[in-house]
């Protein structure tokens, strides 16, 4: 028993497997021998069951179109009627390869373009670029020139006005900045504190002014930190960023605050 050895291709569709029986049995596009094509076609349909592939519904579609074309050729020609000098021939059929044809021309063309591309695109596989990197710290730095663009002139101009400053430094006047504690801060705030009304509450923007230096405002802030440490003023905002209330919890703190150590 002989046994027979399939080796199918693989084709993207229809159109595919027939472009590849006629290139290989060599034979015009134009002019297909439509039994020859559709006997070779059918077989390979036979072979794709043998082997349990699956077939698509398109590869059925085009035997069903080809066997139709076969059975078209196979008819007789119309006859031809005679009438005195003049003959009439029953409408001339179009051939019923032509729309079959047509589509072959045009997926060929396609079929050589993608192929076209494809190569290309292996052409650009091979080569390896590199992303660019900057080259700014390789490229020589050259200083500007100070004095571009200025004169002489200029110059002398700018040393009269020097000179015109120097001579108004003549005398200089040395200014001392009053100094305040911590342990006096304490005191004002608690005598503000206790002269505020029932309760003893003051907000803490009460205690700052417009006069103020950074150095006070951070004395203040100061006092206020060591007035809660020794739990004589609790503090609290009514909601988030909202002025700072301090309110008045101790006694007879005044008396005592020479006893207090604070060192700052």
């Amino acid at each position: 028993m002989n046994t027979v050895l399939y080796k199918l291709e693989t084709f993207e569709g229809p159109l595919d497997l027939l472009l590849h029986l006629i290139d290989k049995a060599e034979i015009d596009i134009q002019d297909i021998p439509v039994s020859e094509i559709t006997d070779q076609y059918m077989e390979y349909l036979q072979s794709m069951q043998e082997l349990e592939l699956d077939i698509t519904s398109e590869f059925l579609v085009m035997a069903a179109t080809l066997l139709s074309i076969k059975s078209k050729l196979l008819l007789p020609k119309p006859p031809v009627f005679e009438m005195d000098e003049f003959d009439f021939y029953e409408e001339e059929e179009i051939d019923p390869r032509a729309e079959l044809v047509q589509k072959l021309i045009e997926y060929r063309k396609y079929k050589g373009i993608a192929k076209h591309l494809q190569e290309k695109e292996f052409e650009r596989s091979l080569i390896y670029s590199k992303e660019p990197e900057d080259l700014t710290p390789w490229v020589p730095r050259v200083s500007d020139n100070p004095v571009k663009g200025l004169h002489a002139s200029d110059l002398v101009a700018a040393f009269q006005k020097a000179l015109r400053k120097a001579s108004k430094r003549t005398s200089y006047a040395k200014i001392q900045r009053d100094e305040i504690s911590v342990k006096d801060r304490i005191r004002e705030v608690v005598n503000a504190l206790e002269s505020s009304g029932p309760g003893g509450k003051l907000l803490f923007s009460k205690l700052l002014h417009d006069e103020m230096v950074r150095h006070e405002i951070v004395v203040t802030f100061l006092a206020i930190l060591e007035l809660m440490k020794m739990k004589q003023i609790i503090c609290y905002q009514e909601k988030l960023f909202d002025d700072i209330v301090m309110e008045w919890k101790g006694g007879g703190l005044s008396n005592g605050l020479s006893d207090i150590e604070i060192d700052y």
